[in-house]
């Protein structure tokens, strides 16, 4: 291979990436850069021979030069970024900034993140004396980073003894029969055992790892980093400086800005659907009976065909038994059964009028997304409207590792994070919203100083959080700690003390020994209750006057609590009389068996930077808890429910209303916690989770159901007679790879332009892109918008309500209304209106 065909190879690759096959969005986009970079090759060999006709002996130089940048860009899946950086390639990497004197540099942070995957081609494996051919293509590609396992099947055996299997996606937990595979193979005297059979599916798994980002500004980048090249080439190889070699080192940048030119345009295409506002999917409303305000709409429910669908649902939740019939929901215990409108879709409208101002009177939303773009898609809704931010991400640890394949797993890390960072920053009320990060020993070095590029006028505060009092054996170490980082806006303060309702409280009456009236004769006085609020405090007793009971019923319903414990027995309070008061927003009260209790909360100064409660007990009140909740549910390292509740409790600081996000879904502790908490303080925190796994729908929203119905759970069924009831939308969004398998590319009209600016021209402007929505009636000069032509089950209101960042008043069918009084026509839509969701320029 001479030269040339080195560069041109190294551009191919540069710029499409490896050959794959099968089906899916990513395959649609490598298909697409194909199809662009054949018209490219074209055109630039025309000007490249053009541009050198006055140099002909410069024209092996120039494509060895040429080769030598670009093939260091190459990547299996045509992202761009510094892959290869041997010192002697002399590269420079900008890590200086004007601002500060030390910044963090990583290898990827010019990248959006997008996933690391498993893309497949078909290929052969050999290995000894055995060859394997699999047959890749018809495989679907994933969405995002969905983890689904691989099936094997016994395709054919050809005549040179070629082992050839067909490649799928495991559906519903199938698995590759290898014991089949094994008997199909012995009778026909091929002699594999099941070690080289598993070693054949593990090399074929191997070679098919691909990581994809995309870069933010790939012409500023390629550009840059090519004068910073040509600068020390110029400047190390250059021996003479004639006219003739000015001319030569003018081509030689002419023509590598002409291959940047295009390859970025490309990119930034993919820039653009990338951030582009998502479709909303396949959305359905849960909401307790007791929400449903009209018994006329409940009687429907109660007659609807699906009813018996939703009797199965609760009986497989574990929430009503098998002898549960219809009749019996209109008990009381059964004020807060769960309804799916996914069950009744014909009556959503109906109950969703009960509701003056919808998403005002929502308890959150759940969305099935990958983090990312949901953030993205939503953030006009929710900009500046969020109190705490609460993310558990990937710690990159063994047992929790991303899988990277450029070797750059800290620098992938990194970007992951930064992408999301930098986006969550912007929900946040400048004034009073906190981040909150959860994180391990891996990467809370890295993250910290993350953090300081993005958060840099917070303040920042690490709290070491004991989550296994048992640790983790380390080769020198046990690990008991976790960390949380809590980002604070200047002038922002904590609650100052840690309360938590279930936990770290004591009764105020002092059990240690009877009172006397001598060693502690200010301790013992009335504290006033009514409707379990303290109103108020007694004066001291008379050492002579005895009252006969703890709790004495006075006028206007106001009860006098006296520290006298359930056998009679006179105690005293732990706090005089004179320093009482002081500590008032400390108490509450509980009742206990009849008796009115009064309980102080654990007193502390300051939030400490080290938690160590044993409720934090991530197995105890994590793992152990999900399944009793959801039993056999497998989730990997959940976080312990006091964990999160205190986290987000002591940032809260008694709000009664906000917004709360959660962009790490994970199990759904975040939307636990919240409910928790809005029960214990009678507020109206909402709620608003992403996870993008299929544990969605298998844990997250089976959870939320749940303790809709009962705040606790034992072994898969309820153990209290109260839940915390709710009214929740939960939906997916339109994904990346989706976008990217319904866009249509075709046009390469701009390609035959001669004119210099044919590299610099917007050369997508004519592509269809996804404008098959879209049905022109050239008669009438109308435009009609079909979106079932993209997708069959879009929730038109929900993605008008993200694109344009209005809250939603009320959904009717045909018509969705904002708090801002606007409404628009859903039946009839404006074009002008979804043009960014399907044609971007």
């Amino acid at each position: 291979m001479n030269k040339e065909q080195k560069f041109y190879q190294a551009l191919q690759d540069v710029f499409v990436g490896v050959k794959i096959e099968g089906a899916g969005g990513f395959i649609n986009l490598m298909m697409i850069k194909a199809n662009y970079y054949s018209q490219i090759e074209k055109l630039l060999k025309e000007d490249i021979n053009k541009a050198v006709e006055e140099y002909p002996a410069f024209k092996e130089e120039l494509f060895d030069k040429l080769h030598s940048f670009f093939s260091r860009y190459f990547t299996k899946s045509g992202s761009i970024y510094f892959n290869s950086t041997p010192s002697y390639n002399n590269i420079y990497e900008k890590v200086y900034t004007n601002e500060t004197d030390v910044i963090l540099f990583w290898k990827t942070q010019m990248l959006y993140y997008v996933k690391t995957d498993r893309i497949f081609r078909s290929m052969p494996v050999e290995f000894s004396d055995l060859k394997f051919y699999f047959d890749a293509s018809q495989i679907e590609n994933k969405k995002a980073n969905e983890k689904r396992s691989l099936i094997f099947q016994l395709n054919k055996i050809r005549e040179d003894e070629t082992i050839v299997f067909s490649v799928k996606y495991s559906e519903r937990g199938t698995k590759t029969k290898s014991d089949e595979i094994l008997k199909d193979l012995k009778k026909k005297n091929i002699a594999v055992n099941e070690e080289l059979l598993e070693k054949a599916f593990c090399v074929f798994e191997k070679q098919s790892e691909i990581d994809f980002f995309i870069n933010k500004k790939a012409k500023d980048f390629l550009q840059e980093q090519f004068k910073l090249w040509s600068y020390q080439y110029f400047w190390d190889g250059a021996k003479e400086w004639s006219g003739d070699r000015v001319n030569q080192l003018q081509i030689l940048k002419n023509i590598a800005f002409k291959v940047i030119d295009f390859i970025s345009q490309f990119e930034d295409e993919l820039v653009k659907i990338w951030n582009k506002t998502k479709f909303v999917r396949k959305s359905n409303y849960v909401i307790t009976l007791d929400r449903i305000t009209d018994k006329k709409i409940i009687e429907k429910i109660v007659k609807h065909n699906e009813i018996k669908e939703q009797i199965k649902e609760w009986q497989e939740l574990g929430i009503v038994d098998e002898k549960f019939k219809v009749k019996d929901i209109e008990n009381k215990k059964y004020e807060h059964l769960p309804i799916d409108t996914k069950h009744f879709k014909n009556l959503e409208f109906e109950i969703l009028a009960l509701f003056d101002d919808l998403d005002n009177q929502l308890d959150g939303w759940l969305i099935k997304s990958e983090n990312y773009q949901a953030l993205n898609t939503i953030l006009p809704k929710f900009k500046e409207k969020v109190q705490t931010i609460y993310i558990d991400p990937p710690f990159n640890s063994p047992s929790s590792e991303i899988v990277y394949i450029n070797q750059y797993k800290h620098s992938s890390w990194i970007s992951l994070i930064e992408n999301r960072l930098k986006i969550s920053k912007q929900f946040l009320n400048k004034d009073k919203g906190i981040h909150i990060i959860a994180i391990d020993k891996n990467e809370q070095e890295r993250l910290g100083n993350l953090i300081d590029i993005i958060f840099n006028e917070y303040e920042k505060t690490l709290v070491s959080v004991i989550h296994n009092p048992r640790g983790v054996q380390g080769d020198n170490f046990s690990f008991c700690n976790e960390y949380s980082y809590f980002l604070l806006p200047a002038g922002k303060k904590l609650i100052g003390k840690l309360k938590r309702e279930d936990m770290e409280n004591r009764n105020l009456r002092d059990n240690g020994g009877e009172s006397l009236r001598t060693d502690a004769k200010n301790c013992f006085y009335p504290i006033l209750v009514k409707d379990s609020e303290i109103v108020g405090f007694g004066d001291v007793i008379d050492k002579n006057d005895n009252p006969n009971s703890s709790n004495i019923k006075l006028k206007d319903g106001i009860f006098a609590v006296y520290p006298i414990d359930g056998s009679g027995i006179e105690r005293k309070w732990r706090y005089a009389r004179q320093s009482v008061e002081e500590i008032k927003e400390l108490l509450n009260v509980k009742l206990i068996k009849d008796r009115l209790e009064i309980y102080k909360y654990k007193d502390q100064d300051r939030v400490r930077t080290v938690w160590t409660d044993a409720k934090y007990d991530a197995n105890e009140y994590g793992k152990k808890l999900i399944n009793h909740i959801i039993p056999n549910c497998n989730f990997d390292f959940p976080k312990s429910l006091h964990n999160v509740y205190d986290s987000i409790s002591v940032c809260l600081n008694g709000t009664k209303n906000g917004v709360v996000l959660d962009y790490f879904g994970g199990s759904g502790t975040t939307v636990h916690a919240i409910m928790k908490y809005n029960y214990n303080n009678t507020s109206k925190i909402k709620v608003l989770l992403i996870e993008m796994g299929e544990h969605f729908n298998t844990t997250v929203i089976p959870r939320v159901k749940k303790i809709m119905f009962s705040s606790e759970w034992i072994k898969g069924s309820p153990d209290n007679s109260y839940g915390y009831g709710g009214f929740f939308k939960y939906f997916e969004l339109e994904q990346y790879e989706e976008t990217l398998a319904n866009c249509k590319y075709s046009d390469g009209d701009l390609f035959s332009k001669s004119s210099e600016k044919a590299y610099q021209e917007y050369v997508f402007m004519k592509d269809e892109k996804m404008l098959s929505a879209l049905e022109i009636d050239y008669k009438n000069n109308k435009v009609k918008v079909d979106l079932s032509k993209l997708y069959p089950d879009i929730d038109i209101a929900e993605t008008l309500s993200n694109l344009t960042g209005k809250w939603i008043k009320a959904i009717k069918d045909g018509e969705v209304e904002f708090t801002d009084g606007s409404k628009i026509n859903t039946k009839e839509l404006d074009y002008k209106l979804i043009k960014p969701l399907i044609w971007w320029e």
